[in-house]
């Protein structure tokens, strides 16, 4: 089953802090039991591009997705934009 939200762009504060959107909590917490420290595994999408990732965990009990510079080349993406993004589980490599 896919997920999709909309969401804003924001980064990490620190030096080369990461960009990301947070997932509503909705969406992830019926995905608690297939954490892995944490770590959702999933597929994500936004726009034409996917990659295989994680939702990962912001330690407050929320998580958010991780925007690679590839991802937001390839989709002309920047921080403060509004997207929408989906989201599949997969199982994790070992």
């Amino acid at each position: 089953m896919t997920s999709t939200f909309s969401a804003t762009i924001e980064r990490f504060e620190k030096d080369m802090g990461w960009y990301y959107v947070s997932v509503p909590t909705n969406l992830c917490e019926p995905l608690l039991h297939l954490a892995d420290r944490g770590l959702i595994a999933v597929t994500a999408s936004v726009g034409e591009s996917s990659w295989d990732t994680s939702l990962l965990p912001m330690g407050d009990g929320t998580h958010f997705l991780a925007l690679p510079a590839k991802v937001r080349s390839k989709e002309d993406l920047s921080q403060g934009m509004e997207i929408e993004a989906s989201f599949k589980t997969r199982v994790r490599n070992s």
